[in-house]
C-alpha cells in the first residue's frame, strides 16, 4: 500500500504558499534579506513549530512570512514546494496565496503574484505539473479591506481562477464577508472558504448559504449534523481536509479519532490535502500514509479520494477526463 500511495497520480486542491515555508529556506531567505527572527538557528525554528491550536500556529506563521521581500523570493518558496510535488506524484495542485500578509507589510501585490506565477509557469514546462491560483482572504481583518484586495487582483484575474478565506475562524464567521464573495461571484471567480475546522458546523451552512462556494476547506465539523451531512452529499460538495493539519491543530486529539473515512463512507465528496506541510510535519503522501495506516483504508478508498480531488478541480471536464485516464491507467498497472 505504501508504493501504491506514493506512486499514484494526484491532485492538492488545499495548500497554502506560505504553509511550505521550510525552517532552511526561512533561514536563508533571513539572512539575505536582513531580517531578524527570534530564532539563532534552523533547529531553533523546528522547535517552534510546534502549537496546541490554530492561533498558535498563525502567530508563527505570519512571523515566518515576513522573510518573504521580492519576487525571487516567492519563486523559491513556490518552486520548491513544486518540487516536492513532483516527488509526492502531484501532476495538478489548485495553491492558496495570502497577498494581505504581504501588502500589509508594504509588499506589492505583483511582486507577490509575479513570483508565485513565473514558478508554476516553469514547474509546468520543467515537471509537466498542472497548477491554479486561489486568493484568499483574511478573515481576522475586516470586510472593507477584503474589498481592497479584491480590487487588486482584477488587474491579475488571468492568473487568479478563483477566492478564498483562510486565517483565524472562530470568531470570524462567513457572514462578516457576504458582501465582498457575491462582488467575486459576478466578476467570475471560483469561490471557496475555511468552514468547520475548529468552529462547528454552522460555518459550513453559512459558506454555502452565504458566500455561495464551490467546495468547502476543511468541513470536519459536518458529521455533528445529519442535514448537512445530507446536504453535501445529495450535492457533492466538494470537502478539502487536511489529516495532519486537523491532529496538529488539535482537531482530533488522535488520528485514528480522523472522520475522513466515515465522511468518505457515507458518500461524501472527500478529499485529502496537506494544508501547511512545512509546519504539520507532512506532504501530501504524508497525509495519505498517516491515514490509511490509522484508519484502516482500502486500496479502493485511496482510489476515490485521489479521483475525488481531480473531479473536483477547477479544471476543465476534458483535463478532468485525461487526468483520470492517467489514474485509471496507473491502478491497470498497479
Amino acid at each position: 500500500m505504501k508504493n501504491f500511495i506514493n506512486d499514484i497520480p494526484k491532485a492538492e486542491l488545499h495548500l497554502h504558499i506560505e504553509g511550505t515555508l521550510e525552517p532552511e529556506l526561512m533561514f536563508k531567505l533571513a539572512t539575505k534579506n536582513n531580517i531578524k527572527l527570534n530564532y539563532k538557528t534552523i533547529e531553533d525554528i523546528k522547535k517552534a513549530y510546534n502549537f496546541t491550536n490554530l492561533q498558535s500556529f498563525l502567530d508563527i506563521y505570519y512571523s515566518g512570512a515576513k522573510v518573504l521581500i521580492n519576487e525571487e523570493d516567492f519563486y523559491d518558496l513556490t518552486f520548491d514546494y513544486l518540487k516536492k510535488c513532483k516527488q509526492n506524484n502531484i501532476i495538478h495542485t489548485e495553491i492558496f496565496f495570502d497577498p494581505q500578509t504581504h501588502t500589509a507589510r508594504g509588499i506589492k501585490f505583483e511582486t507577490v503574484i509575479n513570483g508565485i506565477s513565473k514558478a508554476l509557469e516553469d514547474a509546468k514546462n520543467e515537471f509537466s505539473i498542472s497548477s491554479k491560483l486561489i486568493m484568499c482572504f483574511l478573515r481576522h481583518l475586516s470586510e472593507e479591506e477584503a474589498f481592497d484586495t479584491l480590487k487588486e487582483a482584477i488587474k491579475f484575474k488571468d492568473k487568479i481562477i478563483g477566492i478564498g478565506l483562510d486565517s483565524s475562524e472562530i470568531g470570524n464567521p462567513p457572514s462578516k464577508f457576504k458582501n465582498v464573495f457575491s462582488k467575486a461571484k459576478n466578476l467570475g471567480f471560483k469561490l471557496v472558504a475555511h468552514a468547520g475546522e475548529e468552529a462547528g458546523f454552522e460555518y459550513i451552512n453559512d459558506a454555502l448559504d452565504l458566500l455561495n462556494v464551490d467546495r468547502i476547506d476543511h468541513g470536519v465539523q459536518a458529521i455533528n449534523n445529519n442535514k448537512l451531512m445530507q446536504r453535501l452529499k445529495d450535492n457533492q460538495i466538494a470537502l478539502t481536509v487536511c489529516p495532519l493539519s486537523n491532529t496538529k491543530l488539535k482537531v482530533f486529539e488522535d488520528m485514528k479519532e480522523h472522520n475522513i473515512k466515515q465522511m468518505l463512507e457515507y458518500g461524501l465528496n472527500v478529499t485529502v490535502n496537506s494544508d501547511d506541510p512545512s509546519y504539520f510535519g507532512g506532504y501530501l503522501n504524508d497525509n495519505f500514509h498517516a491515514i490509511s495506516n490509522n484508519l484502516n483504508l482500502s486500496k479502493e478508498n485511496i482510489i476515490k479520494l485521489v479521483k475525488n480531488s481531480f473531479n473536483s478541480s477547477f479544471i476543465s471536464n476534458e483535463q478532468k477526463a485525461k487526468f483520470i485516464n492517467i489514474v485509471d491507467e496507473f491502478i491497470k498497472n498497479n
